[in-house]
C-alpha cells in the first residue's frame, strides 16, 4: 500500500475539502426550512390577528422578521454566504435590461440649448431607437444638414465638429460605465446576494437580482438618478396670485393671455390682479360643485388649505394627469412665470373619505443647492416622534454655503427635493451651520435605508430606462431545483446502471468514480462562490454522460490487452497507457470550448460553460486518478478485474 500512498492522500484531502467546502450549503438548507416553518406560522398568526391585511404589507411584515432573524444568528448569515450559490432561474428574483438616456446626457452637457437643439435632439433620439446608429452621430449629422456647428452647443468655438463628437462619444462610454459602478454600489449596499451585472452593447446594462421579492423598491434603487435638490417653496401670497391667474387663463376669463404673459414676474409685481372680461354674477358660496367646477377649472382640481397657511394644493391621485394638462397647455404657460416650477410631493396620504391625494408645491426653478456635496447619509428613527429620517453630511464647501443659504431664509419653507419630487418641505428656524440637515416624509425604515443607498452610492450620469423586465417567482425557482436534481439523480442512475451492467466490477468502479465527479463538481462551485444556474445543471448533467467516456477508453483498451493473454496488471497499465492520447485530446478541445462559451456568452451560457469546465476536470481526476487507484489497490490483493 506504500506506493498508493500518495494518490491515496491526494484523493482523501480533496474529498474531505469538497466536503468542508458544501457543509455550509448543507447547514444553510436546514436553517433555510427552519426559517420557511416560522414565516408561515408568523404569516398564519398574522392573519388570525389581522384578516384585511394586504399583500404589500403582508410581504413587509415577514421581510423584517426574517431580517431580524438573520441579524439575531449571524451564523445563519455567514452559511448563506459560504453556500452553493443559486442563480435567478433557480432561486427566484428580477432580471432587468437597463438603458442608459444617452440624449438626456446630450441635453444634459449641452450649454444654451435652445428650442433648435431640443427639435433636432427629439429627431434625432428617434432615428437612434429606429437604426443601429448612436444618438451622437445621428445628431452631429442632423446638425450638419441644417448648417449649425457643434460649437454651437458643445465644446469650444475652435474645435470642429469631428473633435466635439469624438468628445461626446467618449462621455457617453464614460456615463454607461459609471452608470455601472453606481449600480453595482447601490445593489451591494442593499445586500443582494450573488447580483449579476453586464454590460450588453454599447449603452445596456443587464442585472440580475436573485432572490428579491421587493421588486418595486428594487426597480426604485436602480432606476433612482439620485439628483438631491434643495429648493426654495414659493410664498403663499406669490403662488396663489400665480395660481389665480391660470384660474382665469383656464376658465376664459382673459380674452387675449398674451396680455397676462408673466415672464418676467417678481414676487413684488405677483400681487397685480388681472380684471375678468367674463364673470358670473352669481355669488360663489351660492354655486354648485359643477358650477364651481367650471368657473374655477384649476381650483376645483387643486385644492388649497381653507385656512390659508400656505399655498401647497391638494391633488386627488386620480386627477394629477388632468391636472397636468392643464398646466401644459401654452396658454396657462405663459402666465406661470419661468422662475418657479409645480412639483408634487414622494408620497400620497389619504384623506378622511378615503380618497388618495398628492400634495403639489410651487419652487424655485433653480435650487439653491444640489445633493452633490452630501458626503455621507445614515437613516435612522427620529427620536422626536419616532418616524424614519435621513440624516446627510456636507462637505466644507457645501457647509459654507448650507449655512449662507438657512441664514438668508430664515422663517420660510426649503423643499427637498429628490428625483424630481418632494420628500419634505420644512420651515428654516434659524440657520444651520456644520453642514448637517435630514430628510424626512418616508413612510417606513426601509424607504428611509433605501434613500441612504442611493445617496450615498451617487448619482447617476444619466437617468437609466427598463427596456425589459423578467420576474422568476420563488416556487418557480423550487421547482426547476427539484426537477434539476431529478434530472441529475436520473441521469446518473441510467449511466451508472449501464456501466455496471455491461463491465460488470470495472463498471461499478466507474460508477464510484462518477460519484465523486459531482462531489468535487458541487465543491468547486461552493468553492469558488460560483453560481449555480438551470443550464449549469444542464452542463452537470452533460458532464455525467461524458464522464464515462474515458472510463469506457480504459476498459476497451484494458479488453484488447487482456484477449492477447497479458496479465491484469499488464493489461490495465497498458490500457491506461495507450488510452491517455484520446482522453487528454478529446477533453482538451471540449475544455477549449467552455472557455470561449464562457468568455463571450452571457448569463445563461456562461452558467452551462462553467460547470462543463469544472465537470471536465473533475471527471479527469475521478477517471485516471481515483479509479486508477482502485484497480491497483484490486489487483495488488489479487482480487478479479473483470471488464465486461
Amino acid at each position: 500500500m506504500k506506493e498508493f500512498r500518495f494518490r491515496l492522500i491526494l484523493i482523501v484531502a480533496a474529498i474531505v475539502l469538497c466536503i468542508y467546502l458544501l457543509y455550509p450549503t448543507y447547514v444553510d438548507y436546514q436553517n433555510s426550512g427552519e426559517i420557511k416553518e416560522t414565516l408561515q406560522l408568523k404569516k398564519e398568526q398574522l392573519f388570525k390577528e389581522n384578516p384585511d391585511l394586504n399583500k404589500s404589507q403582508l410581504d413587509r411584515i415577514l421581510q423584517v422578521t426574517e431580517d431580524s432573524i438573520l441579524t439575531a444568528n449571524p451564523d445563519i448569515v455567514s452559511n448563506r454566504e459560504k453556500r452553493v450559490k443559486l442563480g435567478l432561474d433557480l432561486q427566484g428574483g428580477m432580471r432587468v435590461v437597463l438603458e442608459v438616456n444617452t440624449s438626456k446626457l446630450m441635453e444634459k452637457l449641452a450649454k444654451n440649448p435652445d428650442d433648435v437643439f431640443r427639435e433636432v435632439l427629439v429627431d434625432a433620439e428617434k432615428e437612434a431607437d429606429d437604426t443601429d446608429e448612436s444618438v451622437v452621430d445621428v445628431l452631429g449629422r442632423k446638425f450638419s444638414e441644417r448648417g449649425v456647428r457643434l460649437s454651437r452647443y458643445y465644446g469650444t468655438i475652435r474645435q470642429d465638429d469631428d473633435e466635439i463628437i469624438s468628445e461626446l462619444k467618449e462621455d457617453a462610454e464614460d456615463a454607461v460605465t459609471r452608470a455601472m459602478e453606481i449600480i453595482r454600489n447601490r445593489v451591494d449596499q442593499y445586500g443582494v446576494s450573488e447580483p449579476s451585472i453586464q454590460r450588453q452593447g454599447s449603452r445596456r446594462i443587464i442585472v440580475e437580482l436573485p432572490g428579491v421579492a421587493r421588486e418595486e423598491e428594487a426597480k426604485q434603487l436602480l432606476q433612482g438618478t439620485a439628483l438631491l435638490e434643495f429648493r426654495l417653496v414659493k410664498e403663499p401670497d406669490f403662488a396663489f396670485n400665480v395660481m389665480q391667474r391660470i384660474d382665469e387663463v383656464l376658465a376664459g376669463k382673459v380674452i387675449d393671455s398674451t396680455l397676462t404673459d408673466t415672464t418676467g414676474v417678481t414676487e413684488e409685481t405677483a400681487d397685480t390682479s388681472i380684471t375678468s372680461t367674463d364673470t358670473l354674477n352669481k355669488p360663489e358660496e351660492e354655486l354648485t360643485e359643477e358650477e364651481f367646477r367650471v368657473q374655477h377649472p384649476f381650483f376645483s382640481t387643486a385644492l388649497l388649505d381653507p385656512q390659508g397657511r400656505n399655498a401647497d394644493a391638494y391633488v386627488k391621485a386620480e386627477e394629477r394627469n388632468k391636472l397636468d394638462m392643464m398646466l401644459s397647455r401654452p396658454e396657462v404657460q405663459k402666465v406661470i412665470p419661468n422662475n418657479v416650477q409645480f412639483i408634487y410631493s414622494a408620497k400620497s396620504f389619504t384623506a378622511d373619505e378615503d380618497e388618495e391625494f398628492y400634495l403639489m408645491y410651487m419652487v424655485n426653478k433653480e435650487p439653491e443647492l444640489t445633493g452633490g456635496v452630501i458626503t455621507d447619509a445614515v437613516a435612522t428613527i427620529d427620536q422626536m416622534n419616532s418616524s424614519p429620517i435621513v440624516n446627510m453630511t456636507m462637505n466644507s464647501e457645501g457647509a459654507t454655503e448650507w449655512a449662507r443659504i438657512t441664514g438668508a431664509n430664515i422663517d420660510k419653507r426649503i423643499a427637498i427635493v429628490l428625483d424630481g419630487v418632494v420628500y419634505s418641505a420644512p420651515v428654516v428656524q434659524n440657520k444651520i451651520a456644520g453642514g448637517r440637515s435630514q430628510i424626512s416624509g418616508m413612510a417606513d425604515i426601509q424607504e428611509a435605508q433605501l434613500m441612504e443607498i442611493v445617496l450615498k452610492a451617487g448619482a447617476l450620469p444619466a437617468p437609466v430606462d427598463i427596456i425589459e423586465e423578467r420576474t422568476v417567482g420563488p416556487s418557480l425557482g423550487e421547482d426547476s431545483v427539484n426537477k434539476g436534481l431529478l434530472s441529475v439523480m436520473l441521469g446518473f442512475a441510467l449511466v451508472a446502471a449501464f456501466m455496471i451492467f455491461y463491465y460488470r466490477k470495472a463498471g461499478t468502479i466507474a460508477a464510484a468514480a462518477l460519484t465523486f465527479t459531482i462531489l468535487f463538481i458541487l465543491g468547486i462551485l461552493a468553492g469558488f462562490n460560483a453560481t449555480l444556474t438551470l443550464p449549469g445543471i444542464a452542463g452537470v448533467i452533460l458532464t455525467i454522460g461524458m464522464a464515462v467516456d474515458a472510463n469506457v477508453l480504459i476498459f476497451e483498451r484494458i479488453r484488447e490487452e487482456m484477449s492477447t493473454g497479458k496479465t491484469v496488471k499488464a493489461s490495465i497499465d497498458s490500457g491506461y497507457a495507450r488510452a491517455l492520447s484520446a482522453i487528454v485530446d478529446s477533453n482538451i478541445t471540449t475544455f477549449f470550448t467552455g472557455i470561449i462559451l464562457y468568455q463571450f456568452g452571457t448569463g445563461p451560457i456562461q452558467g452551462f460553460a462553467l460547470t462543463l469546465m469544472i465537470g471536465i476536470a473533475a471527471s479527469l481526476f475521478s477517471a485516471l486518478v481515483i479509479a486508477r487507484v482502485i484497480f491497483d489497490i484490486m489487483v495488488s490483493k489479487n482480487q478479479a478485474v473483470t471488464v465486461g
